[in-house]
């Protein structure tokens, strides 16, 4: 029999990239797909390009896999047209390959919760994107349950790390402060908020792909202890010797700041996560798959901030 194949779709993103990494160290076959040509991915790992949005895209990236993680997604303000369709085709692809999906998730589809938000915390969105996530979800499962594939789903918080720039981290908070300006926290500064680092998403989305006890299941990955956003930002401030300078954004200058930038204005959509405590209860995920810690923050912060730091240097 030949090796097995781990099919990663959106491996350009920070998420998809992490995955890609991770899947090659633990010596898995790897096909890393992505909508335009492939930068430097990690050494044996095979690469395709292709437009994941079309039935013919997602068939030809999930050809032959034993396991599909959908890591791919449409910009943040085309959400509730473009996912749920891209969705559809990745599962027919990951179900003509006879292959085993892996959704990476996040928390939209939970109502807001007095509390750390777990699997248990109802699935009542209050937003358009959470109501677009929990459609997917459902859609998801519902596609186990009747026996046309296996799938499993993996859901985190907004996320750090090295390739992540598609988050309000990896956007709003580290390039700005590499360049010594004033980050725009959206909300308040002194509520804890959980943060997951790309790595440590990686390797519990690798870990769903590789076992069968979470076939059908949805898990909360693991993360550390939730910051509250100035800890955060103090923290990556520190790292790249630079002062930490920062303020809670309201909603109105949110909304301001929403007139020229669509993701700026999409998350008045989601202000609940950043008004209120936003933590999580991933203990699911730890009594199921054994004990696991997550990176250290002081080492994730610095393995995040070297990442960006030479990015810019690249760009500049």
């Amino acid at each position: 029999m030949s090796t097995p194949l781990h099919v990663v779709l959106g491996a350009g993103g920070g998420i998809g990239s992490s995955v890609v990494r991770e899947l090659a160290r633990r010596g898995h076959r790897v096909r890393a797909v992505r909508r335009g040509p492939a930068a430097g991915p990690p050494v044996g790992v095979a690469t395709l390009a292709a437009d994941l949005a079309t039935p013919e895209g997602a068939l030809a990236a999930c050809a032959g896999a034993s396991v599909v993680y959908h890591c791919v997604q449409p910009p943040y303000h085309r959400w509730p047209r473009e996912f749920p369709p891209l969705t559809e085709a990745v599962i027919d692809g990951a179900a003509a390959a006879g292959a085993k999906l892996v959704f990476a998730d996040n928390l939209y589809q939970y109502e807001p919760a007095d509390g750390p938000v777990s699997e248990q915390t109802p699935r009542r969105p209050v937003s358009r994107k959470g109501a677009v996530r929990k459609a997917m979800a459902d859609r998801l499962l519902e596609a186990h349950r009747s026996g046309r594939l296996k799938v499993t789903i993996g859901q985190a918080s907004d996320h750090y790390g090295p390739g992540g720039t598609n988050s309000v981290i990896g956007a709003a908070v580290l390039p700005v402060v590499l360049r010594g300006s004033t980050v725009n926290w959206p909300g308040r500064l002194d509520v804890p908020h959980t943060l997951h680092y790309l790595p440590d998403i990686a390797t519990a989305l690798v870990t769903l792909g590789e076992r069968d006890e979470a076939d059908g299941r949805t898990f909360i990955l693991p993360a550390a202890p939730a910051p509250t956003p100035r800890h955060f930002i103090e923290r990556v401030a520190a790292a790249a010797g630079r002062r930490a300078r920062m303020r809670g954004a309201a909603k109105p200058l949110m909304r301001l700041a929403g007139l020229a930038n669509p993701a700026a204005r999409e998350l008045l959509d989601i202000w609940y996560q950043f008004s209120r405590p936003w933590t999580v209860d991933d203990g699911l995920y730890r009594r199921t798959f054994g004990p696991v810690e997550a990176t250290a923050p002081d080492e994730a912060v610095a393995e995040t901030v070297a990442w960006h730091r030479a990015r810019a240097v690249t760009a500049g």
